[in-house]
């Protein structure tokens, strides 16, 4: 039970929970469910007052083969049966520099940042995968810790595990923290143009590079060349790929 407490931070501490606080929650949960109930995404709730899971979906991809009852009892002690050594360490190491990032931020700026990362699992056949998790706060305690935290997972469309990024919700730049030399950096988001957007929804929607070019009034060439041009800006290799980094990074 110890190697837990790996995961939370002393300058996170959340102790008492007042009335009020506590006022800030009533029925959040059902909306989340339902949320839940209509995503192919995983999600979970942290509560760091108390260390553990308030809620896990039944979405299968995080669950390793295991009920979404049986994770939540596990908590914390999951990741350490299901991360890969490597990552687990990466993980901690997030943790820590995570916290540190919204420690300097302005308390009202604190529910408007989420953080993303990838990391991989192995299931109970030891099969392992990448996948992606979105942090997110939701409730803050009067002094600004974070109480309950969103996690939200889907495969991940990169090749290796870290890729954490700070993004600020309606913000066109975002943080990405260089892990051998261990500081963040700004980046720009990706924007696809308008032609762009218009071949990953046909792609979605399964149009053949023909059909496309005949909704869009251009010729077969030129959809090719505007999806040539989508997977150089994604670095991707395949449109299945274009589409998962699109929906993922919310570029449609």
């Amino acid at each position: 039970m110890e190697g837990i407490h790996n995961f939370f931070s002393s300058q996170n501490t959340v102790r008492n929970i007042s009335k009020e606080e506590q006022n800030q929650t009533h029925h959040y949960l059902e909306a989340i469910k339902a949320f839940a109930r209509t995503t192919y995404k995983s999600i979970y709730i942290i509560d760091y007052q108390k260390k553990s899971f308030e809620f896990v979906s039944e979405n299968p991809l995080f669950l390793c083969d295991h009920s979404a009852e049986e994770v939540k009892k596990m908590g914390f002690l999951f990741y350490y049966k299901h991360v890969v050594p490597e990552d687990l360490e990466l993980l901690q190491k997030i943790n820590i520099i995570g916290f540190n990032f919204y420690d300097r931020l302005a308390i009202n700026e604190r529910l408007h940042h989420s953080i993303s990362y990838d990391f991989h699992l192995k299931n109970q056949k030891e099969n392992t995968f990448l996948i992606n998790q979105k942090l997110t706060p939701l409730f803050l305690t009067n002094e600004g810790k974070i109480w309950k935290a969103v996690c939200i997972v889907s495969l991940s469309n990169e090749q290796t595990s870290g890729n954490i990024k700070i993004m600020k919700n309606g913000e066109n730049t975002f943080f990405e923290y260089d892990l051998k030399k261990s500081y963040w950096k700004t980046a720009k988001k990706i924007q696809l143009s308008d032609r762009e957007k218009q071949v990953v929804k046909y792609s979605v929607r399964g149009f053949t590079i023909n059909e496309m070019a005949n909704l869009m009034h251009i010729s077969h060439d030129t959809v090719k060349f505007h999806r040539k041009k989508l997977f150089e800006k994604l670095n991707v290799n395949s449109i299945s790929e274009a589409i998962a980094f699109s929906t993922n990074n919310k570029l449609i």
